[in-house]
C-alpha cells in the first residue's frame, strides 16, 4: 500500500540544503571507491574445483554444469526459492526476473562472456509451467534430483547437508536469532562459477543482503528520503517502517 507519511526531513534554505548535501556527496564518494576496492579484492578471489557430477533437468532433458555455460567462460546462477506449500516462485524472485532477468539484462552479460541461468530444487515441470506464466525467456533449470541447492547453502534441511547460511554456522545463526525451525527451506543466494576447459570452478557467491546489489527497486529506494521503509534502517523517528514486505525481507543481515 502507498505510505502516506506523517513525519517529513527538515526545511532549510537552499544554500544550508547544498552545504548538507556536499557533505553527503564525499561520504558517497568513499563509498564508491570503497565499492571498486571490494570488486578488485573479489577479482582476485581464489577458486575451487567443482567435484560432484551434478544432473539437472531442463526442457531437453537432462544436462550438467558445464552444460549451463553454452560456450561461455563464466556462469551466474540465481537460486529461485521455490514454495513448495502452493508450487510456485517465491515473490521476491518473481519480482527480481520480472525486472532484472529480462533480455537486455542477459544481453550484456552475453556481451562480457557470462551465462545466466536459474536454478530451483521443484520439479521441471513446475518450473516450465510457472515460466511460462510469466512469459519468461531466462534459462531455468531443476535440480530436483541432486543436492546442488543443498550443497550451496540455500536449501537448508539437516538431513541433507549441515545447516550453514551466509557463512554462519548453525550455532552462529541461532545466536543471531534463527530458531531451527526458521533455518528450513529456500534462502536467497547466487553462485558463480568460471569454466577452464572441461573443469568448472565455483568462485563466489552471496546471500541476503549480499545480493542488494542486484536486488530491483532497492536502489531507488536507498535515494529517496524514506528509504527502504525496512525495520532494520536507522532512519528517524517518525519514518515508516515495517510495513508490509514485498518478496522475502532481507532483515539487515
Amino acid at each position: 500500500m502507498p505510505v502516506t507519511p506523517d513525519a517529513y526531513p527538515e526545511v532549510t534554505t537552499r544554500e544550508d540544503w547544498v552545504a548538507a548535501r556536499k557533505k553527503l556527496l564525499a561520504r558517497e564518494r568513499e563509498v564508491t571507491h570503497l565499492r571498486d576496492a571490494v570488486n578488485a579484492e573479489r577479482r582476485r578471489l581464489p577458486m575451487v574445483r567443482v567435484e560432484k557430477d551434478y544432473v539437472f533437468e531442463g526442457p531437453d532433458g537432462e544436462l550438467r554444469l558445464i552444460d549451463m555455460f553454452d560456450g561461455r567462460s563464466q556462469l551466474y546462477i540465481h537460486h529461485f526459492m521455490w514454495i513448495d506449500a502452493i508450487d510456485r516462485g517465491c515473490p521476491s524472485c518473481t519480482m527480481a526476473a520480472d525486472l532484472t532477468f529480462t533480455e537486455r539484462d542477459r544481453a550484456l552479460l552475453d556481451a562480457k562472456g557470462v551465462a545466466f541461468a536459474a536454478v530451483s530444487r521443484a520439479p521441471y515441470a513446475s518450473i516450465a509451467r510457472y515460466k511460462a506464466e510469466h512469459d519468461w525467456t531466462f534459462d531455468w533449470y531443476s535440480s530436483r534430483d541432486n543436492d546442488f541447492t543443498y550443497d550451496y547453502h540455500v536449501t537448508l534441511d539437516p538431513q541433507r547437508a549441515p545447516i550453514e547460511y551466509n557463512y554462519m554456522s548453525v550455532d552462529e545463526l541461532h545466536d543471531a536469532g534463527f530458531d531451527d525451525e526458521a533455518l528450513r527451506g529456500d534462502w536467497p543466494g547466487a553462485s558463480v562459477f568460471l569454466r577452464r576447459g572441461e573443469e568448472v570452478f565455483h568462485t563466489y557467491s552471496a546471500f541476503a543482503r549480499g545480493l542488494d546489489h542486484s536486488a530491483p527497486g532497492y536502489p531507488f529506494l536507498d535515494l529517496t528520503p524514506y528509504g527502504r521503509q525496512e525495520t532494520w534502517e536507522d532512519s528517524p523517528a517518525g519514518w515508516p517502517q515495517g510495513g508490509d514486505a514485498v518478496g522475502v525481507p532481507m532483515d539487515g543481515q
